[in-house]
């Protein structure tokens, strides 16, 4: 395989914080003093505030210059790694793919950011009439009859699932025996997390020889106590279950709803249905699997399907369509509803991209879609197995879907290097990669996915990288001690994030414990 190496090197500003920018005084924009009439008609904009709810003080805000605010950012852009700035096929289920600019057009556009959730529908119906079209596409998408769009993310789409089964269970008196929820355990970690915050017991079934969950301890754990199964398919290993109608079929014969966690969707679009598997209620995705940017954990929307029968539980409000009305309109009318998982109505420039994708495609663009990324994957699988000391996860079952599980556990063992050193490495070739949800579970982890968004010449200069970086494990180990060399930061410390005491996610509590714990060293 020859390397197409590029000439990369991380650009690096050793950018400060913001607030270690600013200087006392120094102003991005004057606000000008309400007018005399203004303040007489309205008032001083205080008064009317509750004592309780005023600050005690300003809040603590940068102090800075636009042209200062317009270099920070710019600087931070280029220190950036992404799809629109390298081959992002390394992000495993985060699905990172292309997203049309026509559709950041559609997103920008003041018809779309001058809206408020707040304002009279009747001037807002252009929107509405979007949210209710999605609705329509995503019922032939997953064979289900009946949506929400409010939750803001994946693990939101989830929770709304969750919080729609404890609705469920305690309108026919059975909440308080229903207390247990089984997922397994290559489904995406929210599908564990998301029942325990809701509060139930969650049960996690192991893997079989093939990776497949475990039937014989799936029937073990079904019991009168099941509330709902929570399954991911396929799941984070790229493997399809083809055996999910049995499993939901047994939920449901106890009792139990049946929760689709389908998030990742590449490669089942217009091929597989949460109908057809069984499933009682679905959420998708849209900002990985119909191209909304992923937005480094946010914005998202967790798109929520369900049958019919479950309807009424559903969050409210919901988009109708009034026909003798001739219009659309937010009906709250739902009195079994599980209540609200969001203050307002989903992440709508979200939705609106995602409606743009999926147009611009067709029913037949669709599945072509989920095709190619399922042909990227196997390609890409295949190629990758040549590669010295890397091996697959259950190789007894050979195929994947649209991600794979690989490990790197035979270099590990022959040369002491694994996935963190490959991961350090890699970003000197102007790329990355994903290890792992953690804990691990198979051994020196990391999940490749191509999606259909990139090309073979892509995965050719992917497959280069990792070639050369096994290469370099085995015959120059001093190229991986010292990496990365070409990138912003030079040493990734895990012990260091492991230290509470040493890091920070906000300036206050930096300014409260991060300076401290350097004035005490």
């Amino acid at each position: 395989m020859t390397l197409r190496k590029r000439a990369f090197h991380h650009m690096r500003w050793n950018e400060p914080i913001i607030y270690q920018l600013s200087t006392p005084g120094h102003r991005g924009l004057l606000v000008p003093e309400a007018e005399e009439g203004i303040e007489q008609a309205v008032g001083d904009g205080l008064s009317s505030i509750p004592i309780g709810m005023r600050r005690s003080d300003s809040p603590s805000l940068p102090e800075l210059a636009q042209p200062q605010v317009v270099r920070h950012f710019n600087r931070l852009s280029q220190e950036n790694l992404g799809a629109d700035l390298n081959i992002d096929i390394g992000q495993g289920t985060c699905t990172m793919k292309h997203n049309p600019k026509i559709n950041e057009v559609f997103a920008g556009s003041p018809k779309m950011t001058d809206l408020h959730p707040c304002q009279d529908q009747s001037t807002v119906q252009g929107i509405l009439e979007i949210l209710y079209r999605t609705e329509e596409i995503f019922r032939e998408i997953s064979g289900l009859d009946c949506c929400s769009i409010q939750p803001g993310g994946g693990t939101h789409g989830a929770l709304a699932m969750a919080t729609m089964v404890r609705a469920w269970h305690r309108d026919r008196g059975e909440d308080g025996r229903r207390d247990e929820i089984i997922t397994t355990l290559f489904s995406h970690p929210s599908d564990a997390a998301v029942p325990k915050v809701k509060g139930y017991k969650v049960v996690i079934l192991p893997p079989d020889e093939e990776g497949l969950p475990d039937m014989e301890a799936y029937r073990s754990a079904l019991s009168e106590r099941t509330a709902a199964i929570f399954f991911t398919n396929p799941e984070d290993t790229g493997i399809f279950n083809s055996r999910i109608a049995e499993f939901t079929e047994l939920a449901r014969k106890n009792g139990a709803l049946c929760c689709y966690d389908q998030a990742n969707a590449n490669g089942l679009l217009g091929i597989a249905r949460a109908r057809e598997a069984g499933f009682d209620m679905s959420f998708f995705n849209l900002h990985k699997t119909f191209s909304s940017p992923h937005g480094c954990g946010g914005p998202a929307t967790g798109l929520l399907m369900v049958d019919r029968v479950l309807e009424p539980y559903l969050p409210v409000p919901v988009v109708r369509w009034d026909e003798k009305g001739g219009r659309y309109y937010l009906d709250f009318n739902l009195p079994k509803s599980c209540g609200k998982v969001k203050a307002f109505y989903g992440v709508i420039p979200v939705v609106l991209r995602a409606y743009a994708w999926i147009m611009s495609l067709g029913a037949e663009g669709l599945e072509e879609a989920s095709r190619i990324a399922v042909l990227n994957n196997n390609y890409f699988m295949k190629k990758m197995l040549e590669v010295r000391g890397c091996s697959i996860s259950f190789p007894r079952h050979p195929a994947r879907i649209e991600q794979v599980r690989y490990s790197w556990e035979e270099m590990k063992r022959e040369t002491g290097f694994g996935t963190a050193d490959v991961q350090r490495r890699i970003a000197d070739f102007g790329t990355h990669y994903w290890s792992s949800h953690e804990p691990w579970v198979i051994p020196e982890p990391f999940t490749i996915e191509p999606s259909e968004s990139y090309s073979k010449e892509d995965l050719d200069e992917y497959l280069g990288i990792m070639e050369q970086i096994s290469r370099e494990c085995y015959e120059e180990p001093e190229k991986i001690r010292h990496a990365p060399e070409s990138s912003t930061i030079h040493l990734i410390d895990h012990e260091y994030l492991d230290d509470p005491d040493r890091w920070a996610i906000t300036w206050r509590q930096y300014t409260k414990k991060y300076r401290g714990y350097f004035e005490r060293r």
